[in-house]
């Protein structure tokens, strides 16, 4: 039975110490590429495709290992960053899957650290932590996509609740997720900073998510609508009208996460490798198509340098250097580069493209791989668009002279 155990603070001794707790108890069936549908997210109805990964999701949140880096009353581990590095190397030594995918790992849990009261981070955080509750963000609207701060979704204070009405769109996970972080706005007589930050149950009265069918065929988003959500206001987060600073940090997490995981199955061949199979090879082993050949080594170049660096900035966080607008960088380097991928999949495919019914006439790489193009697209828009980053980064990383903006993030 995995147990809360005191993990060694010597870097040497804490190699030593997770490797021998890894071989005990990451089962096999977790050493092995992870196909989308075995992704574990957690909540209250939480799924798992295979026994052992429910298995390994309760032996890493027994010892907080699915929060490393959070303090120990907050469900994590409380490793520092020299040993949250250790962990990372020795996981990846094995192939071991991550236990939980979570925005509120990724998102609502740092920028509550930041912003919330200590009974809220001991309310949400633990629970978190411990795959128990499911989140979805509430940002975009419709109308208040790039320009966030145009949101209209109201709250009204009604004495001792707030009241919730209006609708967002591009909810990821909306009709599956247990709880939703939100920013409504809260005066309607200024822009940014009439906003504010609330969470509430995604099983409230008056809640109701649709899914939205994308071209790839698969509906991860959805539109939500308000009406009458009755919310207690110590579920407030920050101070009253606060929720655009909050908001603006917990981008740049999303970001971060973003770049950091990646957009896109791993799983799936490389247009290197599609192209070797499908397109053809010359006479000296080369692919026939040069300047085919020409794209896709440029797109390797690419990707290697995106992650190179994505470890520079690594390097710089565990110096103690904070997320920052640098996050824009990544984020929108990563969707160039699934995008390009994809595409370049896609053609060294050549008519086996066409393919979109699952049957024997075509592969079942190339019916994937046609759908990760289609789902790309939609990559140079969540997490913030690609036009806003750049935006973003002349103005906050470059420093180029200022000119009115009012997109997410700015």
């Amino acid at each position: 039975m995995t147990g809360r155990i005191e993990f060694p603070t010597d870097p040497d001794l804490f190699r030593d110490s997770i490797r021998g707790w890894l071989a005990e108890h990451c089962p096999a069936a977790m050493r092995t590429p992870m196909p989308d549908d075995e992704v574990v997210w957690g909540g209250r109805n939480a799924t798992f495709a295979r026994p052992e990964a429910e298995l390994w999701l309760k032996h890493c949140v027994s010892t907080g290992l699915t929060a490393p880096d959070w303090p120990v009353n907050y469900g994590g581990a409380g490793l520092d960053k020299g040993r949250v590095k250790i962990l990372k190397e020795e996981l990846a030594a094995i192939n071991a899957r991550p236990p939980l995918f979570s925005f509120g790992l990724w998102m609502f849990g740092p920028a509550l650290m930041e912003f919330g009261s200590e009974e809220q981070k001991l309310r949400y955080l633990p629970d978190i932590a411990a795959g128990k509750t499911r989140w979805c963000q509430g940002y975009s609207e419709p109308g208040a996509g790039s320009d966030l701060a145009g949101l209209r979704t109201r709250c009204e204070d009604k004495g001792d609740h707030f009241l919730i009405n209006g609708q967002k769109v591009w909810t990821s996970f909306a009709d599956k997720a247990d709880w939703i972080f939100c920013l409504v706005r809260t005066d309607t007589t200024v822009k940014h900073k009439g906003i504010s930050f609330i969470v509430f149950d995604m099983q409230s009265e008056g809640v109701e998510a649709r899914p939205i069918k994308l071209i790839s065929g698969s509906s991860p988003f959805c539109e939500t609508f308000f009406t009458n959500v009755k919310v207690p206001k110590d579920q407030m987060i920050g101070e009253l009208n606060s929720g655009w600073t909050i908001a603006k940090r917990l981008l740049q997490y999303e970001r971060n996460s973003i770049s950091g995981i990646g957009f896109g199955s791993t799983n799936l061949p490389t247009p290197h490798e599609l192209a070797i199979e499908h397109a053809g090879l010359d006479e000296h082993g080369k692919l026939a198509d040069a300047d085919l050949r020409h794209r896709i080594v440029n797109q390797m170049i690419y990707q290697t340098a995106f992650e190179q660096t994505l470890t520079r900035v690594a390097e710089q966080s565990k110096a103690g250097m904070a997320v920052s607008h640098t996050a824009s960088v990544l984020k929108y380097a990563a969707a160039k580069s699934n995008q390009d991928r994809t595409e370049l999949a896609v053609e060294s495919l050549g008519n086996l493209a066409f393919g979109w019914n699952d049957d024997q006439s075509f592969p079942q790489d190339a019916l994937q791989s046609t759908r990760a193009m289609l789902r790309a697209k939609g990559n140079s828009i969540e997490g913030g668009t690609s036009e806003v980053q750049l935006n973003i980064i002349s103005k906050r990383v470059l420093e180029l002279p200022d000119h009115k903006t009012d997109g997410a993030g700015q």
